[in-house]
């Protein structure tokens, strides 16, 4: 039997939001728009509230859309609504062809699909706010060794073609370049702080940074990524939305397409990663071995990282799973 009798779509931008109301199973849809801001979020309160709509029975759904949805999903979860935040590429697929759009339209569309898929909602569940600060600060150093990398790839660039403007230009990005590397630093030293402030943090986080190759960066990512380890239930769905999985790509007698990893994965932590199985197979001797050994016996060697890629995320997932660290096993 069904839970939820309401259904509420949010379509979110950055200065408004359109809700509609939708009454399972033979309701009509009811459209509001609201200023997207605290008093906004308010009045989209009183104005459920004048419709009558039960709060244990109205699963409110939205998509995506980073710091827009903040004060909205803040207000929501504090107030206890059943809140359901979905990946709006999963509501594109899932609604067919359509042609068309607008914010009111799209809106009922996210109610349709809540009422469709109600059995698969997963209920959203607010980080806590030091995972917050941690990830905008993860997302400040990104910017910053981006910046960075891009000054001082220009002047080596610069460097083959005209030796003169490459050192003018260096001797005026030299201070920003020092500034840059003092201020990741910085970064650097206050993410040490707030995992220190959090017992259960730093437990994961010393964890995941036990398996060989895997950094500081990389650990905290996946702790951002995962809510502390909350939102995936096994190693492999992890994985796979790291993008370390290789699917089938067959059809009939004639398909017969190699195995291979999906281009829909959170992208960043598929860079991470590689550098952390890049990093396993030159300094971790057990990892070494096992990648000679695949390569010899003629496996792409690619393949054979993104294994090394897949057997790091189940490791991680199994330390932080038994709550254990690491045991190193080194190969002669």
């Amino acid at each position: 039997m069904n839970k939820f009798k309401h259904f509420v779509g949010i379509d979110i931008s950055k200065e408004y939001f359109d809700a509609v109301l939708f009454f399972s199973p033979f309701g009509s849809a009811i459209h509001q728009q609201f200023v997207n801001d605290l008093k906004g979020v308010k009045s989209f309160q009183k104005w459920l509230k004048s419709e009558k709509v039960s709060l244990e029975e109205t699963l409110i759904c939205m998509e995506h859309t980073g710091m827009y949805g903040k004060i909205l999903s803040k207000v929501l979860i504090a107030s206890n609504f059943n809140l359901w935040i979905e990946m709006s590429f999963r509501i594109l697929r899932s609604i067919g062809v359509q042609r068309g759009k607008n914010d009111k339209i799209d809106a009922e569309r996210i109610a349709r699909y809540a009422e469709k898929n109600q059995e698969k909602a997963l209920l959203y569940k607010a980080p806590k706010k030091s995972l917050e600060k941690i990830r905008a600060l993860l997302a400040l150093r990104e910017k910053m060794v981006v910046f960075k990398a891009s000054l001082l790839r220009n002047v080596k660039e610069m460097k083959i073609f005209d030796l003169e403007i490459s050192k003018t230009n260096n001797s005026y990005q030299k201070a920003t370049v020092k500034a840059l590397d003092a201020d990741i630093k910085k970064i650097e030293k206050q993410l040490e702080v707030y995992i220190s402030e959090d017992s259960n943090l730093e437990k994961i986080y010393t964890q995941i940074t036990s398996v060989p190759g895997v950094g500081n960066i990389t650990a905290l990512l996946l702790i951002c990524f995962t809510n502390e380890f909350t939102l995936f239930n096994t190693p492999r769905e992890l994985a796979c939305y790291c993008g370390v999985v290789p699917f089938e790509y067959t059809s009939g007698k004639s398909v017969r397409a190699k195995p291979k990893v999906h281009f829909m994965a959170n992208k960043k932590l598929k860079k991470q990663l590689h550098m952390c199985a890049l990093s396993s197979i030159t300094h971790h001797s057990e990892m070494r071995a096992y990648f000679n050994r695949k390569v010899q016996e003629g496996k792409n060697k690619m393949l054979v990282l993104n294994n090394v890629r897949n057997k790091i995320v189940h490791r991680i997932c199994a330390c932080v799973r038994q709550n254990r660290l690491y045991e190193v096993k080194n190969v002669a």
